[in-house]
C-alpha cells in the first residue's frame, strides 16, 4: 500500500495561523511534493457538534469559512479530496464497530480529551455546580477520529502535537480490530509533526499557551492588514521590558515565537535590512536597546506578506461560493466511495456479512435439513 495522507478541522470558526502552521501549511507543501498515492482533506462537522450540538447553525454557517480557507490557503481539489465528515455514513458504522475495542478507562486517560473537557467546561461529575454534563458524543470523539483516519486506510496524518494521544490511540485500535478479527484490514497511521518547534502550538496573542477561538486571541486567516495591525500591535511581549534600553527577555515572548514560526531570512533584506537574521534581533534584544514597537512593525510586514497571496485567492472563491460547494459535494462522493470498500473489508474480517456468505447460507441450510 502506498502513502494516503488525511488530516482536518472542525468548523467552529474560520481557521487561524495556528491552524496554519500547525498543519495546515505543511498539507499544502505536502500536496505540491505529490509523494502520495491519495490525499484527504475533511471539514468535521459532526466532531463540531459534540460541544455546539444546541448550536448547530454556528457549524452550518461555518462549513463554507474553513472551505474558503482551505482553498484560499492553496489547497487544490484536483490533488486533494476535500469533503464533509457528515455526509459520509459509512464513518458512523465504524464508529460504531470501534466503541466496542475501547473501554471508557482509556478514553479518561486520553491527555487530549481531559485538556479539551477543561476548556469546554465540561465535567463528567453531574452533580458539580457551575459545570456543563460531558456529552457521549465528545467524550467518545477519540473514537470518531479513529473512525475518520483509517477509513482511507490513511498511513500519514499531519497534525500539531496536542494531537499525538489522538493518534496512539488510534493506533491502538487498529491493533485491537486486527488482532480480534484476525485480519490486517486497517492500518496504523504516523503523526507528521511540523519541524519548526514554535509552529507545534502556536501561542495566542496574548501569550496563553492556545491559540483558540474561544478564547479570542486568533489571528485569522482572513484577517484584514488592519485587523491583523490591531493584534500584532497590542500583543503579548516580555512584561519586564518597560524601556527600550533594558533587557528584554525572548523566550516566552509572544512577538518572537511567531517570529520563529514566521520568519524567513528573505524577510530581512525586504522589511528590516539593519539585521541580516534573526538571531541577530534576538541578541539586541536581550541585551537591551531594541524596543517592542520595532520588532511588532516587522512581524507585521512578515505575516500580512504571508497572509496577502492567502486573501487575494479568498477573495476570488467568494465570488462563486455554489463552486465551492460543488468540490465538497464531489469531493464528500469520493470518500464516501473510498468508505464503503474499507466496511466492506471489516464486516467480511468480522464476518457480519451475512448476504455475501455463501458458505454460511449453505452450511445454514445443511444444518436445518437434518
Amino acid at each position: 500500500m502506498g502513502r494516503i495522507i488525511l488530516t482536518g478541522d472542525r468548523p467552529t470558526g474560520k481557521l487561524h495561523l495556528g491552524h496554519y502552521v500547525g498543519s495546515l501549511r505543511n498539507r499544502v507543501l505536502l500536496q505540491e511534493e505529490g509523494n502520495y498515492d491519495r490525499f484527504f482533506v475533511f471539514i468535521a462537522d459532526v466532531q463540531a457538534l459534540t460541544d455546539n450540538a444546541d448550536n448547530p447553525e454556528k457549524v452550518r454557517q461555518n462549513v463554507i469559512e474553513v472551505a474558503l480557507d482551505y482553498l484560499s490557503a492553496g489547497l487544490d481539489p484536483s490533488k486533494v479530496t476535500i469533503f464533509v465528515q457528515s455526509q459520509i455514513p459509512q464513518l458512523h458504522e465504524i464508529t460504531q464497530f470501534f466503541s466496542n475495542l475501547v473501554t471508557v478507562q482509556r478514553l479518561q486517560r486520553n491527555p487530549t480529551v481531559k485538556a479539551e473537557m477543561a476548556l469546554r467546561g465540561f465535567n463528567s461529575d453531574a452533580e458539580e455546580e457551575n459545570r456543563r454534563g460531558l456529552p457521549v458524543g465528545f467524550f467518545t470523539y477519540p473514537i470518531s477520529q479513529a473512525a475518520d483516519i483509517c477509513f482511507c486506510k490513511a498511513t500519514t496524518v499531519p497534525v500539531g502535537d496536542d494531537q499525538e494521544p489522538m493518534i496512539e490511540q488510534c493506533r491502538e485500535i487498529v491493533r485491537s480490530f486486527n488482532g480480534t478479527y484476525k485480519c490486517d484490514v486497517l492500518v496504523e497511521p504516523e503523526i507528521l509533526l511540523p519541524t519548526n518547534l514554535a509552529c507545534r502550538r502556536l501561542p495566542g496573542t496574548d501569550g496563553k499557551a492556545k491559540m483558540s477561538k474561544s478564547l479570542g486571541n486568533c489571528i485569522y486567516l482572513s484577517d484584514t492588514p488592519e485587523d491583523v495591525k490591531k493584534k500584532v500591535m497590542s500583543m503579548y511581549t516580555d512584561p519586564g521590558h518597560l524601556k527600550v534600553e533594558d533587557p528584554g527577555k525572548v523566550e516566552g515572548n509572544t512577538v518572537f515565537t511567531y517570529l520563529d514560526a514566521f520568519c524567513e531570512p528573505a524577510d530581512f533584506a525586504a522589511f528590516w535590512p539593519e539585521y541580516s537574521c534573526l538571531q541577530e534581533v534576538k541578541d539586541h534584544y536581550r541585551r537591551g536597546g531594541l524596543g517592542d514597537v520595532k520588532c511588532k512593525k516587522f512581524l507585521l510586514n512578515v505575516l500580512n506578506s504571508r497572509l496577502e497571496p492567502i486573501r487575494a485567492r479568498r477573495a476570488e472563491y467568494e465570488k462563486d461560493i455554489p463552486a465551492v460547494y460543488e468540490i465538497l459535494k464531489k469531493g464528500s462522493e469520493a470518500a464516501r466511495e473510498v468508505a464503503a470498500a474499507t466496511l466492506h473489508e471489516m464486516k467480511d474480517a468480522m464476518k457480519i456479512n451475512y448476504f455475501d456468505d455463501a458458505a454460511l447460507i449453505a452450511s445454514q441450510a445443511e444444518k436445518y435439513r437434518k
